[in-house]
């Protein structure tokens, strides 16, 4: 088998480099008699989309075959695609399976084991009661397996369900959460493993006794998984796993994680399904759909008094849909001083204090009560002021003092060359990742370095080690000498926020990265030199780069002419366009008031007439109503998430 985890190739495309494909489908049923009708195709439409897909050229591929392919790396038939179905609805045996037969369509199945251990009577199903009848019976189980074109997979034993998932009482998907009990506090590490692997084991076994034999495959419970999950599946001979991340399936992709197109009422017939099949056709990684971001500062959504934080949170939730965004930066740091460090979090973590377990609750907020289609948690790397009894609390960025009124960066940051400071790093971002469930990654602008840091002892112990001078002057005096210390500063930086993101993916195996980066790595060639920021080497290491695009922060004398040369400086690179969000400010801090919200339009408006994709603004002032939804959600809405074809 190939190598398991992101970045291993997958061996899915074959020799015209095609994806794989799957579909993921719940009932097909007309939807006055769906049991969820949002997710149910009608048997007409289902056949009509596969005589579509077979007219297309796509090839219907069995588990078996991509399982072949992970093996062999010989790859799959040109566009090859994979039907999936979760729940074990009984309308796949009465309904999809004589057109799976009719079209020779291989399907996997997701089966829950307690609820097809019903005998009979209501079966509890989310939120509501279902009868038995309407899921597959046993002997329709193994019918469809004798037929050759299915396979029964597992969709757990019993953890298609929500467990209290923080103090808030949120309810929240019962195999990633680490349980939340009040007096009692989080399920620790090794119970929440204990118990998944009592259930995944406990369904393997109940498919072997029923069917014959274990499962191979797993479809997990709402889309969501993590490593420990992963591997625990992995352990018991399940070795594909399927979610509902969007995107194809290319050689980046884990084995035990492959992306589904979930299949909804929306897009049930052909002319949907073809729209979305054709972009991801045209970008795998789903950088085609158009960002539209809001940051949210947690800071303002606090307050002392929960029924308090709660309103506030209202107000949010009403602000986000109103707004026409789909994605929402979230801070999960609180920086009450304002000196730009974090000096508490909004999650619990081993070093820093938790001012409110908040991020969590918020984050399951907005990803379950808006139509926010990613959400990112927002994060610093270096700015942590850790608390005096931590032993990596001295180990700062050391400045020296300049000759020509440079400017250092305004809030105090930890040393990256720290070992010990950058091991406390690790373990916030470990912690965030067990805390709450998000699908990305911002990193903050703190990631930077100018060129009269960092004097620490550390930092000069490294630059030894690479063979330069430990010593600042020389090193930004002599043209050789500088670029070779600026090279390394920035594959330092980079390589930092990237073990920070391997480390959240150990829980959130599909996790997204942006990075925040300043207009002058754009604008003026020389200032990798001062700030260690690199456009191009961020746009081969993250999957968004966030730029600021901020000229009143500038001091821009014609904001306007600003922003086209930014549009136009990004266009230089390759991907540019398509990796970078213009990251606009609509509070003018150098007077502290708000920037109009039709001059805030009309700067969006502008950025996507000269190209730009992906737009995000900052901050939100919720309690202001600023900017105003009814002048920027028009922008917003009025703009295709799809790329020109």
């Amino acid at each position: 088998m190939a190598r398991r985890g992101v970045g291993a190739p997958s061996g899915l495309e074959s020799g015209n480099k095609d994806h794989l494909v799957v579909l993921a489908y719940h009932e097909i049923a007309e939807p006055r008699e769906a049991i969820n009708p949002e997710l149910a195709v009608s048997p007409s439409q289902f056949r009509a989309q596969l005589a579509w897909l077979q007219a297309e050229g796509y090839h219907f591929v069995s588990a078996s075959q991509v399982r072949q392919a992970l093996r062999s790396g010989l790859g799959l038939p040109r566009r090859p695609l994979l039907l999936t179905f979760d729940d074990g609805f009984s309308n796949v045996y009465s309904a999809a399976f004589p057109l799976l037969r009719q079209f020779h369509a291989p399907a996997l199945l997701g089966l829950v084991g307690s609820w097809l251990e019903t005998p009979s009577g209501p079966v509890v199903y989310g939120d509501q009661s279902i009868d038995r009848s309407r899921l597959l019976s046993w002997a329709q189980i193994r019918e469809l397996e004798r037929s050759g074109l299915v396979e029964a997979g597992s969709h757990s034993f019993n953890l298609h369900h929500g467990i209290p998932g923080n103090p808030q009482g949120d309810s929240e998907p019962a195999l990633t959460t680490r349980a939340y009990t009040p007096g009692r506090g989080y399920e620790s590490e090794i119970a929440y493993k204990q118990r998944l692997n009592l259930d995944l084991s406990r369904n393997s076994t109940l498919l072997l006794r029923r069917l014959g034999h274990r499962p191979r495959a797993i479809i997990w419970p709402y889309g969501r998984f993590n490593g420990t999950a992963e591997r625990q599946a992995a352990a018991l001979g399940m070795d594909l796993g399927f979610g509902l991340d969007d995107g194809a399936n290319d050689r980046k992709v884990p084995s035990g994680g492959l992306r589904r197109v979930l299949m909804t009422a929306e897009m049930a017939g052909v002319p949907g399904l073809r729209n979305e099949l054709a972009l991801r056709r045209a970008d795998a990684n789903d950088t085609w759909r158009a960002v539209k971001a809001m940051h949210v500062d947690l800071d303002q959504i606090h307050d002392p008094n929960p029924s308090q934080t709660e309103r506030n949170l209202a107000l949010l939730l009403g602000r986000i849909d109103a707004m026409g965004v789909n994605t929402v930066y979230l801070q999960a740091f609180a920086d009450p001083d304002g000196n730009g460090a974090a000096d508490a979090l909004y999650f619990p973590n081993r070093h820093l204090p938790l001012r409110d377990d908040l991020f969590n609750h918020v984050a399951w907020q907005i990803r379950t009560r808006t139509k926010v289609k990613r959400l990112y948690a927002w994060m610093p790397v270096l700015a942590f002021q850790l608390p005096v009894a931590e032993p990596a609390a001295g180990d700062l960025v050391v400045t020296l003092p300049s000759q020509n009124g440079h400017v250092p960066p305004g809030y105090p940051r930890l040393s990256p060359f720290s070992p010990r400071a950058m091991a406390v790093v690790a373990d916030l971002y470990g912690d965030l990742a067990q805390r709450a469930t998000f699908d990305g990654l911002l990193f903050h602008d703190d990631v930077i370095l100018n060129d009269y840091e960092d004097g620490s002892p550390e930092a000069l112990r490294r630059y030894a080690s690479w063979g330069l001078p430990p010593d600042l002057v020389r090193l930004r005096t002599d043209r050789a000498l500088l670029r070779r210390w600026t090279e390394r500063r920035v594959e330092t930086l980079d390589n930092l926020t990237l073990s920070l993101a391997a480390r959240v993916r150990q829980d959130q195996p599909t996790l997204r990265t942006a990075r925040n980066l300043y207009a002058q790595t754009v604008l003026n060639p020389n200032s990798v030199n001062w700030t260690s920021q690199s456009l191009p080497s961020a746009l081969r290491q993250y999957d968004f780069t966030a730029l600021e695009a901020m000229p009143y922060m500038e001091g821009a004398p014609d904001p306007d002419s600003f922003l086209r040369r930014l549009v136009a400086g990004v266009k230089e690179y390759p991907f540019g366009l398509r990796k970078v969000v213009f990251e606009l400010q609509s509070t003018d801090w150098r007077t502290h008031q708000p920037i109009p919200t039709a001059v805030l339009a009309n700067q969006i408006t502008a950025l996507y007439g000269l190209g730009a994709r992906h737009i995000a603004y900052y901050p939100d002032s919720p309690f202001k109503n600023l900017p105003e939804p009814r002048l920027l959600r028009p922008v917003f809405v009025n703009h295709s998430s799809a790329p020109q074809m």
